[in-house]
């Protein structure tokens, strides 16, 4: 599976963005999805992950309220829309896709990632 994210990009603090992660290679329909984030001079850290049907969600608290992760299996595509953006919320944003239906937090339960987008919150 290749998986290509984008929609990253300079917003102002309180504004939206909506990342996009496109699959191919092969359907991750039955594939838990998560975001990662990695801001400068940081480790990568958990954002929102997903199951394979989209009904079991789960959030970093720092997030949580103002992330929503949703997939369209049809479109191979998972999204995290990002509402009410801080500063601390610049970072390159990483999609991945586990090899099991329920993925968690930790980034060794996954095994395909995307190649990152940045976004940038100015304040």
């Amino acid at each position: 599976v290749q998986l290509q994210a984008f929609g990253g990009g300079l917003v102002q603090a309180g504004g939206s963005l909506r990342l996009s992660c496109a699959a191919s290679g092969r359907t991750f329909s039955s594939s838990g999805v998560g975001w990662f984030r990695q801001a400068p001079g940081k480790e990568r850290e958990f954002v929102a992950a997903l199951n394979w049907s989209g009904d079991i969600t789960y959030y970093a608290d720092s997030v949580k309220g103002r992330f929503t992760i949703s997939r369209d299996n049809a479109k191979n595509t998972v999204y995290l829309r990002m509402n009410n953006l801080k500063p601390e919320d610049t970072a390159v944003y990483y999609c991945a896709a586990a090899p099991t239906a329920y993925s968690g937090g930790y980034p060794l339960d996954y095994n395909y990632w995307g190649q990152g987008t940045l976004v940038t919150v100015s304040s």
